[in-house]
């Protein structure tokens, strides 16, 4: 009880600062906070420093000697600056609630408490994993996919602490993605007097957007999105310049090659002769498939939680994460090791209280498992 008492306090702190992925000082506060925290365990920290974005966090207990688990983290929320001050963490029946209180401050401080219980018992598995706190997973990861890519090449397994399903499910597998920005010139004039004259950017925009739609599979698991568009100056005006932002979802590697040929393809040539196009972006997340390795891994979280009680299923996602990018290095992966939670990224986000310790001592039992 005292240790549940003591995560819910922490969490609130985290909860309680504003660690939006472009505000850079809430998410190394946050940062701050938790390096106090492991090095009080005698981690060793190494912080990649970013001028943009929050610092990135590499976390050991001896930099020096090789650890076969990776554990990864993040410490950015969806939330602008100052959503803290309009609904601050509360906690409502067996409900806690506030920005990023799922997604994925809880997952920090059972990840902490995990090693904690690990240091204290004493348990040398504390000492085979290697944590990376990163700070830029909710925009992709721009500054932190080549940090993990880097270390994972070491490692035999990875866990990635997402939040667990809202039934209690981890994640075996994902699906992969990315974004392009198509932009097109055109040439202004007047739609009264010269419309002759122009070259619409926006009905340029509009063959490319058709086009692109059809690319959508939903029985194969391909996704293209246009889900933001921007354009002309003014209603009587020619639009010389449009904008389009292409969320793009894929299940395979195969897919992921086909897709991107095919969007270069539409891009390539304009239909509207006179405007120009130029397309930006590329899928940054290849998909967490359920291979022979991440099944074989699988199997030994769902032994462990049999063997302290706890029904553990493992569910497909939609959504990406950071786990794609150990897995598609051949490391064996899983995710949704997080505690319980619902409402990711809205207004009603919650973590379900009870699962904090349960999830806690799952992860300790599952890296010493694998030690």
């Amino acid at each position: 009880m005292n240790q549940k008492k003591e995560m819910l306090g922490l969490i609130e702190q985290l909860v309680n600062i504003d660690s939006g992925s472009y505000y850079k000082k809430g998410v190394d506060k946050v940062a701050e906070i938790l390096i106090n925290q492991f090095r009080e365990m005698g981690f060793q920290i190494t912080i990649k420093k970013n001028k943009l974005y929050g610092n990135n966090v590499v976390i050991q207990y001896d930099e020096n000697k090789k650890t076969d688990i990776l554990i990864v983290a993040h410490m950015d929320t969806v939330f602008p600056e100052g959503t803290v001050r309009e609904r601050p963490f509360t906690i409502k029946g067996s409900r806690a609630y506030g920005p990023g209180v799922i997604d994925m401050k809880s997952s920090l401080v059972t990840l902490l408490y995990a090693i904690k219980a690990l240091y204290q018992q004493p348990n040398n598995a504390y000492k085979n994993i290697t944590i990376i706190l990163n700070s830029d997973e909710e925009i992709g990861s721009p500054t932190s996919k080549k940090l993990i890519e880097k270390i994972s090449r070491t490692k035999k397994y990875a866990l990635i602490m997402e939040p667990a399903r809202q039934d209690g499910s981890i994640v075996s597998a994902r699906r992969g993605g990315g974004k392009y920005i198509l932009s097109v010139k055109g040439k202004a004039a007047h739609s009264g007097v010269s419309p002759e004259d122009g070259k619409s950017a926006i009905e340029e925009l509009a063959h490319k957007i058709i086009k692109l739609q059809q690319l959508n599979n939903a029985q194969k698991g391909i996704s293209i999105n246009v889900g933001m568009i921007e354009g002309g100056e003014a209603v009587n005006v020619v639009p010389s310049e449009a904008k389009g932002m292409i969320d793009v979802r894929i299940t395979s590697r195969e897919q992921a090659r086909y897709v991107r040929k095919q969007i270069e393809k539409i891009c390539a040539t304009p239909d509207i002769k006179g405007t120009n196009i130029t397309l930006k972006g590329g899928i940054n997340r290849l998909p967490l498939e359920l291979n022979q390795a991440n099944k074989k891994l699988l199997l030994v979280v769902q032994d462990v939680a049999d063997s302290i009680g706890i029904e553990l299923k493992a569910v497909h996602t939609g959504g990406g994460s950071d786990a794609s990018f150990p897995a598609n290095l051949g490391v064996a992966t899983i995710d949704g090791l997080g505690p319980i939670g619902g409402g990711l990224h809205n207004e009603d986000e919650y973590l379900e209280i009870h699962s904090l310790t349960e999830r806690c001592f799952l992860l300790a039992e599952t890296i010493s498992r694998l030690s």
